[in-house]
């Protein structure tokens, strides 16, 4: 039981749920929430606000994963309980706007709710109550309650603290997590349909900007490199990244680990990048021949550069190899972000979109060459027809 990859081995297939993408549509409220907050204050003292909210938001989409990940949620119970556990997500994304206001309450509240009825849902789980599902109720759920009291400053202390417990739990309880039985191929999905939204949330960020401004042809334009930029992101992950994170958590000796290291950590940061840019997109989109400041270039450049490293640290997780060209572009994206403060925000836009494609290219003609590689080597097996995708860019 201590071997997580030899007992999840013998688990059949598990698909996805309706009540678990009905469930997902609070999280895309949710998110936009969290983007409007970082729109309105994305100084540095504001990123760190946004992301003491958006962790908990986050660990609440966490929580209801894992559970339907290692139970049959398809009962009448269950569905009921990850209803319940959407209306706490619910109230969580209304108080997020005046969660440094007069909602903090409200949104520790809601956290706080959720976490008990998904305790309440594993109730029947042994010694459930000593790990990070009981960290939830007993310690973060009541720190954020009691920073909804407080002023803005130390409120962000104890919220940061709440949310540095939740995110320790699964390594603090790392032992006693190696009981539980992961679904390798549930896992990798839903959190693939969490970055999903969050790139949606990218497109809102082009289109509601566009929509209430007079389009003419540098609107356009700009509009046409916001969207490249967001398709290349897109393409980073769901051409290249999504099936070896699948085979990763596979083949994994410990996928305890792995989805820890690979989804539940790895997605915060993928997740947050996103966030970033899209908010970047509604500073750019707005007025595209203006100058950016360094705020809204350190959110599109910035969240591209954290986005492209992010796959530097899962492909070290999954493989012990260096994802070169992922790093490399990260590189060249943050040493262009200077520059970038004094030039049009439509060049800035351009700049980043033209960097994504160039690099998408050179990845998928170096996937293309190992396949052609390990064809001509009569490797037809499937492990070996995949290695060259799953061990390649990502």
């Amino acid at each position: 039981m201590g071997n997580t990859g030899e007992v999840v081995g013998e688990l059949p297939e598990k698909r996805v749920t309706w009540a678990e993408l009905y469930f997902d549509l609070i999280f895309v409220f949710a998110i936009t929430q969290v983007s409007g907050l970082l729109h309105h204050r994305h100084d540095p003292v504001g990123i760190v606000q946004a992301l003491v909210v958006f962790v908990p938001v986050y660990w609440c989409w966490v929580g209801t994963t894992v559970q339907a990940n290692i139970r049959d949620v398809d009962t009448a119970r269950d569905r009921l309980g990850i209803l319940a556990v959407g209306f706490t997500g619910l109230v969580m994304a209304l108080a997020v706007p005046g969660a440094y206001g007069n909602r903090g309450v409200l949104l520790g509240a809601g956290y706080w709710a959720a976490r008990v009825v998904l305790l309440f849902l594993l109730v029947r789980v042994p010694g459930v109550w000593r790990g990070p599902y009981g960290v939830g109720v007993l310690v973060s759920g009541p720190l954020l309650v009691a920073g909804g009291l407080l002023p803005e400053g130390p409120r962000v202390c104890l919220w940061a603290l709440a949310a540095l417990c939740d995110l320790s739990g699964p390594v603090v309880f790392r032992r006693k997590l190696a009981a539980v039985a992961y679904h390798p191929s549930h896992m990798p999905e839903r959190f693939a349909l969490f970055l999903l939204v969050a790139l949606g949330e990218s497109i809102v960020g082009i289109g509601a900007t566009a929509a209430s401004v007079r389009l003419d042809a540098a609107e356009l334009l700009a509009v046409t490199a916001a969207f490249t930029i967001s398709a290349g992101l897109w393409w980073q992950y769901f051409v290249f990244a999504a099936d070896a994170m699948r085979h990763a958590v596979t083949v994994a000796d410990s996928r305890r680990d792995m989805v820890r290291r690979v989804f539940q950590y790895g997605h915060l940061a993928l997740a947050a990048s996103v966030i970033a840019v899209a908010v970047g997109f509604g500073e750019t989109v707005a007025d595209p021949r203006r100058a950016l400041g360094a705020a809204s270039v350190g959110l599109l450049y910035g969240g591209c550069g954290l986005y492209l490293l992010t796959f530097g640290y899962t492909r070290w997780m999954m493989f012990r190899s260096v994802a070169t060209t992922r790093i490399v572009a990260a590189a060249v994206v943050l040493a262009l972000a200077p520059a970038m403060v004094r030039w049009p925000a439509l060049a800035a836009l351009v700049t980043l979109a033209v960097v994504l494609v160039v690099l998408n290219v050179v990845e998928h003609r170096r996937v293309n060459a190992a396949a052609a590689v390990a064809e001509r080597a009569g490797e037809a097996a499937p492990e070996a027809v995949g290695d060259p995708v799953v061990g390649g860019p990502v």
